[in-house]
């Protein structure tokens, strides 16, 4: 019968933790002893083998370690090194995270003669001959054999909204907070048609920073049409009056 030995064995656990120079010798032999610093603790990595780490001295590489992972598999057997790696530390300076490139673009990334394909399972669009909730996608899936093939998802107008929401011109930036109205109140707010229009619409006003943008119904700018300034002179005037209770008499002759 085989007996299965585990780290709880504390001499096996020993004799594990005491392979220090075994992998110190491993890293030199593969990295150089030059680039091979103190060591710097040990790792289990199950129940019969742990890794060694060292300070990594390779230029370029601060905050590295090398890592060696020793095993062995009973009291009477020999410490072997099953691999010798590079690895970053906590403090180590790495790659960030990698970003598949069509989720790299952002918004204002595409210039003049960029194309950005759509991908053929965006959850944003829906065929247009799929009924929705949205009275005015079903006037485009009407448009049988002339219309769009695909339209915008419930899924891609919640996104669009949500966006929306949380932009420049949604309820929360400074300058909706600091006007004197709301869009929904506007004499220039243009509202957009379909499951949209409840709650956003296009600026049409030329003079206000929002003017061509989609912007929410409770943002505002000190644009707004129904603005009033009492036109007042800016110098006050003090009233004149006369006062002709009181009667001056002159002699006469």
């Amino acid at each position: 019968m085989t007996l299965l030995l585990t780290l709880d064995d504390g001499t096996l656990r020993r004799k594990l933790f005491d392979a220090v120079e075994l992998a110190r010798d491993s890293a030199v032999l593969d990295a150089g002893a030059e680039n091979v610093g103190e060591h710097a603790g040990v790792e289990v990595e199950d129940s019969v083998s742990v890794t060694h780490l060292f300070d990594s001295r390779l230029p370029g590489y601060r905050g590295w370690r090398w890592s060696v992972t020793v095993a062995t598999t009973g009291h009477d057997e020999p410490v072997t090194v099953s691999e010798v790696v590079h690895t970053p530390g906590p403090d180590a300076v790495v790659a960030p995270k990698w970003v598949p490139w069509e989720r790299r673009v952002r918004q204002g990334d595409l210039g003049i003669g960029d194309i950005f394909p759509t991908a053929a399972d965006d959850l944003r669009l829906a065929p247009a001959y799929l009924t929705t909730d949205d009275p005015e996608v079903e006037e485009v899936a009407r448009e049988t054999g002339l219309g769009r093939v695909r339209v915008m998802s419930r899924y891609g107008r919640q996104q669009a909204a949500q966006r929306w929401h949380r932009g420049e011109y949604g309820p929360r930036s400074d300058m909706a907070r600091s006007a004197p109205g709301t869009c929904g109140t506007c004499g220039f707010y243009l509202r957009l048609a379909g499951s949209l229009r409840a709650a956003f619409g296009v600026c049409g006003n030329e003079i206000s920073p929002a003017d061509g943008h989609v912007v929410h119904a409770e943002f505002g700018c000190g644009a707004h049409s129904e603005i009033e300034v009492e036109a007042s002179s800016p110098v006050p005037v003090a009233e004149l009056f006369y006062d002709d209770s009181l009667l001056d008499t002159e002699p006469v002759g």
